[in-house]
């Protein structure tokens, strides 16, 4: 079987980011992307696409401290379904791109800066034990909550070689 998905728009929203017990990170956003055609009368038509991604590991911090509303990016994944149980008891789906390449198009003078990243670990299914990512840190790091209603973000510590562009 052959799951990949190639996705190439605008984000349309920040990443919201959170960290797993473990320490791992999962950012969540969407990409907003668009097709134009011609309808049967003739006149040029555009049909825009609102797609949820979801980012993990290393992958997740470097999207959420570079990326913003607006940048433009190329992803590629796979395409996955999220299942819950909403507060009213009801079953809830949704399909979203579990991202496993970033690229980072644009320039330094647009929302993005260009260059690309490869997650390198996947997780598993079970959030609860994902796999390690790269240079996973030691000790489980959280985003305290008062971070989170100050709406800042934190720097994340990286390298220059670690810098994919």
């Amino acid at each position: 079987m052959y799951n990949k998905v190639i996705l190439a728009g605008n984000l349309a929203r920040d990443i919201e980011i959170r960290y797993t017990q473990g320490g791992s990170a999962i950012g969540k956003t969407a990409i907003a992307t668009s097709r134009r055609y011609k309808s049967q009368t003739g006149e040029q038509k555009e049909e825009v696409m609102f797609i949820d991604l979801t980012f993990f590991g290393r992958t997740a911090e470097i999207a959420n401290q570079y990326l913003r509303k607006g940048s433009k990016v190329l992803v590629d994944g796979r395409l996955t379904l999220e299942q819950w149980t909403a507060q009213d008891g009801s079953k809830r789906s949704r399909h979203t791109i579990t991202v496993e390449n970033l690229q980072m198009l644009g320039g330094k003078d647009e929302a993005g800066t260009e260059g690309s990243y490869q997650n390198n670990a996947m997780p598993s299914d079970n959030y609860a034990h994902p796999e390690p990512s790269y240079n996973a840190p030691s000790e489980p790091q959280r985003a305290p909550q008062q971070q989170q209603s100050n709406h800042t973000i934190p720097e994340i510590d990286i390298s220059e070689d670690e810098i994919p562009f």
